[in-house]
């Protein structure tokens, strides 16, 4: 009876070496792709740390020049529009809640002189100082090539509103209400089809007579 038990045990134990002999690598495979996981983790956090470190050393060195006057740096223009685009996100889907009249237009053009002219000009009028010491430099919206006439009206209305960071323009959601924002969006949507009576109300003249008691 013991001899048996003996031999049945001598049996298993066999069986479970001869199990380990035919596959002798399962378990060093499944080490070996542990080991590969934790360097290229490692290899990876210290890729970034080294950009990083990059990153700041460039930028306290003195590498980003902040005057207007500099050069722009390698796919900044790129990048910029890159993160523009995404910030817009639906902003092309809102639509204009006010008639397409003068009445809307003659105040948007006031609104106009005063807050954007200096910047974005006046239709037949040269780009002042200040617009043309800005980087980047503010589209002129009366002139041909850079009129937003094409653009989504609720993609201006989200650039009056809101302003775009580090490029000078401001946003007017706390100065302007939603009307006026409207206003100021519809008369640069039109630019280039604005009758007599708006064309006037952008004229020094007409708002210097606006002004009078």
């Amino acid at each position: 009876m013991i001899s048996s038990w003996r031999s049945a045990r001598a049996t298993l134990t066999v069986g479970a070496l001869g199990e380990s002999a035919r596959y002798p690598a399962h378990g060093a495979g499944g080490r070996w792709m542990s080991s590969r996981l934790a360097w290229f983790v490692l290899g990876l956090g210290v890729a970034i740390a080294v950009t990083g470190v990059s990153g700041y050393l460039f930028v306290k060195a003195g590498g980003v020049r902040m005057e207007t006057t500099a050069r722009p740096l390698p796919l900044e223009h790129a990048l910029a529009r890159m993160a523009l685009h995404a910030s817009l996100r639906n902003a092309r889907h809102r639509n204009n809640p006010l008639p397409v009249d003068d009445a809307t237009l003659v105040p948007g053009a006031r609104l106009y002189r005063e807050h954007c002219a200096v910047c974005h000009g006046t239709p037949g009028r040269t780009p002042t100082a200040i617009s043309r010491g800005m980087f980047p430099s503010p589209p002129q919206l009366f002139e041909k090539n850079d009129m937003v006439t094409d653009d989504p009206e609720g993609v201006t209305f989200w650039k009056v509103t809101h302003g775009i960071r580090l490029s000078g323009m401001p946003g007017f959601e706390g100065t302007l209400s939603d009307t006026q924002r409207w206003q100021v969006t519809m008369l640069v949507a039109r630019a280039d089809r604005l009758s007599d009576e708006v064309r006037a109300a952008l004229s020094q003249e007409a708002v210097r007579q606006s002004e009078r008691p």
